[in-house]
């Protein structure tokens, strides 16, 4: 039967997807990459050779009203274009057409049918420029123009008063059986009655009249396709369509498959039947508009299959095919086919832009699973066609697996993209350790930590400073004073203030300034550690908060032998409030390399005492001082004047 192969392809659809699935994502990423490899030709022949099996008309129908007939939704990628004004801006230059062509190829520009009707539409208001670009594409790539094209270039011509540049273009129009839009046909006897060109707007409408109603391309196609999508295919179909007695062209055909396209498997039986009958012979815009129409989860063996006859036939898959069926794989969780097809297109000479595989990477690692082999998979395609990873592309990824909660899997994330020669910058390092530390992933930190050092990774201060921070956030200040002890030991005590100064200050925050005391004391001894300044003072203050006088004390001894300044003012606030007169003299011959410090600061610490109310304490405190002080006139002075307002005599007060 010489229908055969169509009939069996429609009633084994349920039968094909079920016997073929389980092989299709691990032979598809194979021939992607080379067209000539068997395992897309086995499909081909899987089909042929499926054993005759008589099929009657009414089973024919039941099987193909089982067909769905919904494409599912198509969302689109962001891709920067700019090749249309590129090219519109060349055309405006009036340069010559040699000129014209060496601008472009320096742009690197690919024209394609959808280029053509941006740049058209650019030029809309360029009638001279847009002239020159549709005759320069007339005469270098004549398939890129379409009925709709040849119907933009009318209507520019026809509103800028080009009447016989525009009868020209009509009678081309005719010799490729395009018919004049009802859209131009308005605008144009618009414009022709301004002008008052009587003779003129009764040609056109004879002329779209007699051509452009019944036998426009556009109408010829409308009525094929109900005849494809109406009946079961057979002589009677194929008669009724060679009736028509037309020609067939790029965009007559590509019109009949986007308009069947919602019931795939008919648009296909098509695209089959219009090549064998020797009526067409299919381009690039052709496969790729069947691509299209097949690249959806219930065609996907069908579609791998025209994909590698795309390739087979030394033809290219177009952008607008790429980016809309990536769109679709990914909105309907089809990742691997995802994958595979952008493989394929980066075998091409197309390839898509770094954007899309870092949206690929992100789609990966939202996945029900995290897929590794598919991350992998699709970084070393990136990598292996001489790109190279980036610090903003691991980021992205990042995010993304923060947003799922999967942020404990960057170890696996970070290695893959090491292997393919991808070294993290020191601030994105800080961001994955800290996240990691302070979200408790205290193995995960370690196995990242080990894996930095294996690799040769010089960890910059910046970087251990974030595991201590992030131990500190956890509340794991073992594990933090562990890494940083482990820091000293790699990395020296030169640079280690600022991880040091976290660490005590989430000492102190947690009311443990004793032990973070401790910590300082044994590295300053035993490894020189030079504390920063503030680090002092903070731990100063928490100490004689948390009763640890003695402590603040032993730290106000470092921090004259390593020569900073003295911290006075708290230790001069807690002696007043709780503090003795011993503690006082014990405050005031630490903080000094003489015997004792100056008058002035003995003065603040009667003074502050006073303040407090603590009379007693500053009789105590004087009854320690040496004589010096005692006798000395600021201190009675002081003294007498505290006294006289107490109403208290100060004769005894020098004794």
């Amino acid at each position: 039967m010489r229908h055969q192969w169509r009939l069996l392809l429609l009633r084994h659809h349920q039968l094909l997807r079920s016997q073929l699935h389980i092989h299709s994502h691990s032979s598809h990423f194979q021939v992607l990459s080379n067209p000539n490899l068997p395992s897309l030709h086995s499909l081909n022949s899987f089909f042929h050779c499926i054993a005759p099996q008589p099929i009657s008309d009414s089973q024919f129908k039941n099987s193909i009203n089982k067909i769905p007939s919904r494409l599912s939704s198509e969302p689109a990628l962001e891709e920067k274009d700019s090749d249309h004004i590129v090219i519109a801006d060349n055309f405006a230059k009036a340069m010559g057409v040699d000129d014209t062509r060496k601008e472009l190829d320096l742009s690197d520009v690919v024209l394609s049918h959808e280029l053509v009707l941006r740049v058209l539409s650019r030029l809309e208001s360029s009638p001279d420029a847009a002239k020159r670009f549709f005759d320069w594409v007339l005469e270098s790539d004549s398939e890129r123009l379409s009925s709709k094209s040849y119907n933009l270039m009318l209507g520019i011509l026809g509103n800028y008063g080009f009447v016989n540049e525009f009868w020209d273009l009509v009678e081309a129009m005719k010799k490729k059986g395009y018919g004049i839009s009802k859209g131009v046909q308005n605008k144009v006897l618009e414009k022709f009655r301004k002008d008052g060109l009587g003779s003129d707007i009764e040609k056109l409408r004879a002329v779209y009249e007699s051509g452009s109603v019944d036998n426009s391309m556009e109408k010829v196609c409308s009525r094929m396709c109900k005849i494809v999508r109406s009946g079961v295919w057979g002589d009677d179909v194929e008669r009724q369509l060679r009736e028509f007695g037309v020609t067939f062209s790029s965009d007559m055909v590509k019109m009949i498959l986007q308009n069947v396209g919602v019931e795939p498997t008919r648009a296909l039986i098509f695209f089959r039947w219009v090549e064998e009958s020797g009526l067409f012979k299919h381009d690039e815009q052709t496969y790729n508009v069947m691509a299209r129409v097949l690249g959806r989860e219930d065609c996907i063996d069908r579609f791998w299959k025209v994909v590698a006859e795309v390739r087979s036939n030394g033809y290219e898959m177009e952008e607008e095919t790429y980016v809309k069926v990536l769109g679709r794989f990914c909105k309907r969780k089809m990742t691997e086919d995802a994958v595979d097809l952008y493989e394929f297109a980066m075998a091409g000479a197309r390839k898509p832009s770094v954007h899309c595989c870092t949206f690929l990477l992100r789609k990966v690692a939202v996945g029900k699973e995290f897929d590794m082999h598919l991350f992998s998979r699709v970084v070393r395609i990136f990598t292996q066609s001489g790109n190279v990873m980036t610090n903003s592309m691991l980021d992205a990824v990042l995010k993304s697996l923060t947003s799922v909660g999967r942020f404990r899997d960057c170890n696996k994330v970070l290695k893959a993209m090491e292997e393919s020669g991808f070294g993290a910058s020191g601030h994105l390092q800080s961001k994955i350790v800290f996240k990691l530390c302070s979200s408790g992933k205290n193995d995960e930190a370690s196995e990242l930590l080990e894996t930095l050092e294996k690799c040769g990774s010089d960890l910059d201060h910046g970087t251990w400073a974030s595991f201590i921070e992030g131990h500190c956030v956890a509340g794991n200040h073992d594990k933090a004073s562990e890494c940083f002890q482990k820091m000293v030991e790699k990395e020296g005590v030169s640079s280690a203030g600022n991880a040091f100064n976290i660490l005590v200050n989430s000492y102190c925050q947690k009311n443990r300034a004793i032990e973070a005391c401790t910590l300082l004391v044994g590295l300053v001894n035993v490894k020189q550690l030079m504390p920063w300044h503030n680090t002092y003072k903070e731990l100063i203050s928490k100490l004689l908060v948390q009763g640890g006088f003695k402590d603040a004390l032993n730290l106000l001894g470092l921090m004259k032998n390593q020569g900073f300044p003295p911290y006075v003012d708290p230790f001069i606030e807690y002696v007043s409030k709780s503090g003795t007169g011993d503690d006082a003299i014990v405050f005031l011959k630490e903080m000094t390399s003489k015997r004792f410090p100056a008058t002035s600061l003995f003065l603040r610490m009667f003074e502050a005492l006073f303040k407090a109310g603590r009379y007693t304490e500053a009789q105590n405190f004087l009854s320690k001082c040496p004589g010096f002080i005692r006798n000395h006139a600021d201190v009675l002075n002081l003294f007498c004047s505290v006294n006289s307002r107490k109403g208290v005599s100060t004769a005894n007060l020098a004794a």
